[in-house]
């Protein structure tokens, strides 16, 4: 009861701007003795900035806003955040090039997580390269539980470090054809553990890790948009290695599939289906693990609470509009940490369930509240664009 009422908090807090809009909530306003003219207030000013941030202009290169305020979720608990987003176009009128985005992102919160980065997709002229990039840093006091679901489910198990990381990827795609694009993708992640595990029963494990990879991208797109499609399929793969003699901490590789599918089913209703693995082999560094929990994979759950060589996850989610720009989800999913392929079986299989808000903050960007649940846990999550 006590995560649905915070959950209900964040909710009315991020929703009153909108509500206010639309009831005509206003300050007093100030009058130009000269020209007469009525100078709005600067809640006034906030209130019209957000209803007019989903409307596009003809003919303009670039949308950008800013929004920024108070969240929570169950990992880094009370938060403030500062979100820059933007959406451009290389040819404004031109329907065969796809809108680019950006977004400059910044948070902190109470507990102790800090994070700072740049991340984006941007489409040539009639989409004949796409590039895709992310740039992070993080500060984070967290948690560890160990190494495969027989670790992973004992809640005894959890011991608290901080690590920082810096971590980045880069994807230029090649368009072949009408939806295909192939490419090489390159990733990097330095990760430092302060005071690791703190002294647990996990000492052995090395305190920072380097790991630089190369390797290639392929990508079948019909998406109607990338930020919150409403029709089409989306299957991505990749294949990454990490040797030593690019300066890894330890070699290994990893392949990882994506296939997503959306349909309207009636108005204003989207129905999006996922289902995604990443498998990784030999020495794979704990930093590098394959994980269950977060933003995105299995809302609700712990990020990284369960973690292993290899994943898979599963998720079916119905997102309705409601009432001009808000709107509501709901989804369930599963997932399984497994140490090789040939060790994959239904026996641990993690649930997972939950609701969600939505707003949407410029056209195709919504901002999002979802509520989750697993096994044992769950977690409210406050993030920029759809989970997938």
């Amino acid at each position: 009861m006590t995560k649905i009422l915070r959950f209900l908090v964040v909710f009315v807090t991020f929703s009153a701007a909108h509500w206010a809009a639309k009831a005509d909530v206003y300050t007093v306003d100030s009058v130009d003795a000269e020209s007469d003219t009525v100078r709005p207030g600067f809640i006034t000013r906030v209130i019209n900035y957000f209803n007019e941030s989903n409307k596009n202009e003809p003919g303009r290169r670039l949308d950008f806003s800013i929004i920024g305020g108070p969240h929570y979720s169950s990992d880094s608990k009370l938060g403030i955040g500062l979100l820059a987003a933007g959406v451009y176009t290389v040819a404004p009128g031109d329907v065969l090039t796809s809108p680019s985005n950006f977004s400059i992102f910044g948070d902190a919160t109470t507990a102790a997580h800090f994070k700072l980065g740049v991340s984006g997709d941007h489409f040539t002229l009639r989409n004949s390269w796409w590039l895709s990039y992310e740039l992070q840093f993080a500060s984070i006091d967290t948690k560890f539980w160990g190494i495969g679901y027989d670790q992973c489910s004992l809640d005894d198990n959890e011991t608290d470090f901080r690590y920082l990381e810096l971590s980045s990827f880069f994807i230029a795609a090649k368009r072949f054809g009408k939806h295909l694009y192939f490419g090489p993708e390159a990733v990097v992640s330095y990760v430092k553990a302060d005071k690791l595990f703190d002294g647990g029963r996990w000492t052995y494990l090395p305190e920072h890790t380097v790991s630089p990879g190369v390797g290639l991208s392929l990508t079948y797109d019909t998406r109607d948009n990338i930020t919150n499609p409403q029709r089409g399929v989306m299957l991505s793969m990749a294949q990454i290695f990490c040797p030593k003699f690019l300066g890894n901490t330890s070699g290994y590789s990893y392949n990882e599939l994506t296939v997503a599918g959306y349909q309207r089913l009636w108005r204003g209703c989207t129905a999006a289906a996922q289902f995604h693995w990443r498998l990784a082999w030999d020495n794979v560094p704990w930093t590098q693990l394959s994980g269950v929990g977060g933003s995105y994979n299995m809302r609700g759950y712990f990020e990284d609470r369960y973690r292993d060589c290899c994943e898979a996850d599963v998720c079916l989610e119905l997102r309705q509009k409601v009432w001009r720009r808000s709107g509501v989800v709901a989804w369930v999913g599963a997932a399984r940490i497994f140490d090789k392929p040939e060790n994959f079986n239904l026996k641990h299989v993690l649930p997972n369930y939950g609701f969600g808000y939505r707003w949407e903050f410029k056209k195709n960007m919504n901002v999002r509240i979802d509520m989750g649940f697993g096994r044992g846990q769950s977690g409210v999550v406050f993030n920029i664009n759809e989970a997938f």
